[in-house]
């Protein structure tokens, strides 16, 4: 896998400089440790030396020479290097836990987890397998070069005949891009005496260009950019097996499945199964801060509903994303965000509930591009519908099995407010046959954000709970997400089965804050 995304990464650079090629031409703090063991590290951290290869490797970060000791050696094809000089040059911050021999660092947004002699690594909280496993040698520990560098948003380039291996950091990647969209900028304004349309014309252009996706999943909002080619969020054709999108004019077309997508920016161009007979948006290069912008699209199935607003910000994590002031809904993401020459700029996709401040975000213009250089130059072996991440059943697992899909695909709770992260999932069957899940909720932010995430925590259970039906139809299903905190003193107005004292002096509050009991029928109830 480390391999693999290795290429993806660099397949991206180069659709970076294919963009900025184009622009110009056209004159425009920890990780979880799961499954991280001090138990397995030791034994494995004196293995994996078999296979070294110890020809002389120079490696060199934005044209710089690195100072390496001991030397980079070669362990199954993977380059391995000493663990502090690789961090400290790539501007991340380090630590190094002794008694498990963990490794974590981070950089920004970014939060990577290594363990000595493991081949398991986290980005974020997402597993990595790695071929090649951090190790102990003459003294230093040697890290994996490329997942290290990938991982904090370098990229690599390895020239084998010379051996020599160059990266370049995310800040030099990031200041190319800057430095290609001011020229493209600034040729673009010479170029700016193009008509400027009210907000009216902008509709008019683009009205019809905007359709509502349905799917078997859900709904959301597309835009048409071909023959037969949509554009639109990922997490709107996310689980979905069937859909159809229905025109300005009511036609309704079945759509064939994803011609391509990207999980980093949550964009994917789906086919339809007939042409649209549609005009495809115009497609722009840039936008500004403070730019006026419209957005259409289908909040609640209300579609084609369109709206203004400025972008209030662009926030720069390696993935360029625009905070706008446009009002959008459920139902919106994938809806389309157009300039004030009627281009598209962006895909509108998330907004922040119970709020004044209008905090709203679209995917931006250059992350589209990158998508379509993509899709051209590396097309899907087949159109079809994203494959599902659940298994087909669930019948006969063992609880353990059970315990780790949840963990997988069920851990996130998505609102309004943010994600949360449940934790502690523990699996049974009790005395009368029923399968009884259970996990515990972080407390700070059901304190905070339970009462306006009320909604959005009866949806996840109600998902979950489908799910799980379909998956043990035999089974009747218990879940139960908990509140679960200490104090130093006895809280009151609880029931006294929710607070108990423990040897130490302190009280433990624990009750349930999600219930879910379900067969062929559903129970849902949410504390807030």
């Amino acid at each position: 896998m480390e391999e693999t995304k290795g290429v993806k990464l660099q397949k991206r650079f180069n659709m970076k400089q294919k963009l900025l090629l184009s622009v110009l031409a056209a004159g425009l703090v920890f990780a979880p440790l799961q499954g991280l063991t001090g138990n397995t590290a030791a034994a494995a951290a004196q293995s994996s030396t078999t296979a070294i290869q110890t020809a002389k490797i120079q490696v060199f970060i934005d044209g710089k020479k690195l100072s390496l000791a001991p030397a980079p050696v070669t362990i199954k094809g993977i380059t391995v290097v000493p663990m502090r000089s690789i961090f400290t040059a790539l501007q991340a911050t380090l630590i190094w836990e002794p008694s498990t021999k963990t490794i974590l660092a981070t950089k920004g947004s970014t939060t990577i987890t290594l363990q000595l002699g493991s081949t398991k690594a986290y980005k974020n909280g997402k597993a990595v397998t790695l071929t090649a496993p951090p190790l102990q040698m003459n003294g230093s520990t040697m890290v994996p070069l490329r997942f290290v560098a990938e991982a904090l948003g370098a990229e690599v380039q390895m020239d084998n005949a010379t051996q020599v291996i160059r990266i370049t950091s995310a800040e030099a990647l990031y200041k190319q891009l800057l430095e290609a969209a001011a020229k493209a900028k600034e040729y673009a304004d010479k170029l700016a005496a193009a008509t400027v349309l009210t907000t009216k014309q902008i509709i008019d252009k683009n009205d019809s260009k905007v359709v509502m996706i349905t799917t078997n999943a859900g709904q959301g909002s597309g835009v048409v950019i071909g023959t037969n080619q949509i554009l639109t969020n990922l997490h709107v054709m996310q689980d979905a097996t069937s859909g159809s999108i229905t025109l300005l004019n009511g036609k309704t077309i079945e759509i064939q499945g994803l011609v391509g997508y990207d999980e980093d920016t949550d964009l994917a161009v789906i086919q339809t199964k007939a042409p649209v007979n549609v005009a495809p948006v115009s497609i722009g290069f840039r936008a500004s801060k403070g730019d006026h912008v419209v957005a259409i699209g289908s909040p609640l199935g209300l579609q084609n509903t369109a709206s203004e607003g400025i972008i209030s910000n662009i926030v720069n994590d390696y993935q360029e994303t625009y905070q706008i002031s446009v009002p959008i809904d459920h139902g919106s993401s994938g809806g389309g965000l157009f300039n004030d020459h009627g281009e598209l700029i962006g895909i509108t996709s998330s907004g922040v509930d119970a709020t004044n401040a209008n905090l709203n975000f679209a995917v931006s213009v250059l992350n589209i591009h990158m998508l379509l250089f993509q899709i051209e130059d590396e097309p899907l072996d087949k159109i079809a519908f994203l494959p599902s991440q659940l298994p087909d059943t669930l019948v006969g697992a063992s609880d353990d099995q059970i315990r780790e899909l949840l963990e997988k695909q069920f851990a996130d709770i998505q609102t309004s407010q943010g994600t949360t992260k449940l934790k502690h999932f523990e699996v049974k069957r009790d005395s009368e046959g029923w399968l009884v899940i259970s996990a515990v909720i972080d407390p700070a932010f059901y304190m905070v954000y339970g009462n306006s995430s009320n909604d959005d925590l009866r949806y996840w259970a109600i998902n979950t709970g489908y799910e799980f039906t379909k998956l043990l139809p035999k089974d009747t299903i218990q879940l139960t997400v908990y509140y679960d905190q200490t104090f130093s003193y006895k809280p009151r107005g609880f029931t006294a089965d929710e607070v108990t004292a423990n040897a130490d002096g302190t009280y433990r509050v624990r009750f349930p804050v999600i219930e879910m009991q379900g067969k062929e029928k559903m129970i849902v109830k949410v504390r807030t």
